[in-house]
Parts: structure tokens; sequence; C-alpha cells
């Protein structure tokens, strides 16, 4: 059974950093990618990347702030985000899918960050 389980959410100030990581049981996928969703907005891509490296694909509103990473040995998804800001405020998901060119159809539950002004 496949499963994405996120973790490393919580409460940080702004400017400050937090770690995602994304375990993924049951299989590999060859793209995997983090989403958001803020209160009353849509979700929208953060960043994604090839499960075998390279391809990585940001979002404009966190391009030179967020690094998205992956450890094949682990099987883990990580998102690192530096000089967070209250923008940032969401609930992140992790996703994947079986190719670069399709939809993401396997989604975690989320974890959500919050960043105080």
């Amino acid at each position: 059974q496949v499963r994405l389980v996120e973790s490393g959410g919580g409460l940080v100030q702004a400017g400050g950093s937090l770690r995602l990581s994304c375990v993924v049981f049951g299989r590999t996928f060859s793209s995997m990618g983090w989403f958001r969703q803020a209160p009353g907005k849509e979700r929208e891509l953060v960043a994604s990347m090839s499960w075998t490296g390279g391809s990585e694909v940001y979002g404009d509103s966190v391009k030179g702030r967020f690094a998205i990473s992956r450890d094949t040995a682990e099987n883990t998804l990580y998102l690192q985000m530096n000089s967070l800001k209250p923008d940032d405020t969401a609930v992140y998901y992790c996703a994947a899918r079986n190719r670069g060119w399709e939809s993401f159809e396997y989604w975690g539950e989320g974890t959500p960050v919050t960043v105080s002004s």
C-alpha cells in the first residue's frame, strides 16, 4: 500500500527556517513534489523534482528561499524552507506521480506550517 507521510511542520517566526520531510512507503515514483494550500486559497505547487535527481521546478513565490531534495536510500523527500514569511502559512502536502508529465496522483495528509510576524 502506498503511503506518503509528511512531518516537520510547526510554528515559526518570520525569517526562520523549517525542514519538511515526506517518507514514501510502498514504492518509489518517477517524480515528487510539495504543494501548499492556505485558508481560502487554491492549492499551489511549491516545488517538484525528478526522483533520479534534477528537473527541479519552484513556484515563483519561493524561488531562492526553498530547496527540494531527496534521499533515495531513505525514500524520503525534503523541503528546506528558509527566510519564511507570514504568506508561507499553509498546509504543506507531499505528492507523487508515476511520470513527470502526468498529474500528481498520490498525496499525503499534509503538515501545517504557521509563520508568525
